[in-house]
């Protein structure tokens, strides 16, 4: 009977009461520099570790377009031309300033820089600097955002 049980919890209740990942969406800034692809890579306000401008969807506004606010709020990108169709995602954890975790799947969009402003809306609460591909790999802590990084 106990199996039985916890064969149904595992296999058909557990799976039904599981929410879904919140979704954001991220901009992968990138140039081309005298030594190849370069990434901009800005860090979080929170723990101050290393990612990519990322945010919650913006009402009104598609993946892309809401991958380059994020990028412009975070970073200063202030043009860039952006891929329509994600180039790939990550999985991680949100802590939120309750204590609370929460899944979240980020879709990330390429954007090639045009113009870069030092007067953002964030340029006091991060730091944002320009590395190659590998060193922001070994920065970055999720392992899917790691491959899409040495893959550029």
């Amino acid at each position: 009977m106990t199996r039985t049980l916890t064969r149904a919890w595992e296999e058909i209740l557990r799976p039904m009461l599981k929410r879904p990942n919140r979704l954001q969406v991220a901009a992968l800034c990138y140039r081309t520099g005298a030594s190849g692809k370069e990434v901009l890579m800005v860090t979080s306000r929170g723990t101050g570790r290393w990612i990519i401008p990322k945010g919650w969807p913006i009402e009104g506004k598609d993946g892309p377009d809401t991958a380059l606010q994020e990028a412009w709020e975070e970073a200063g990108v202030k043009k860039a031309s952006i891929s329509k169709r994600p180039i790939g995602e990550y999985n991680y954890v949100k802590r939120h300033d309750n204590g609370a975790d929460e899944p979240v799947t980020t879709l990330i969009f390429a954007a090639e820089v045009e113009q870069l402003l030092d007067d953002y809306p964030e340029a006091t609460e991060r730091t944002r600097q320009w590395m190659d591909p590998e060193q922001a790999a070994t920065l970055v802590h999720e392992p899917q955002l790691q491959d899409v990084l040495r893959q550029l």
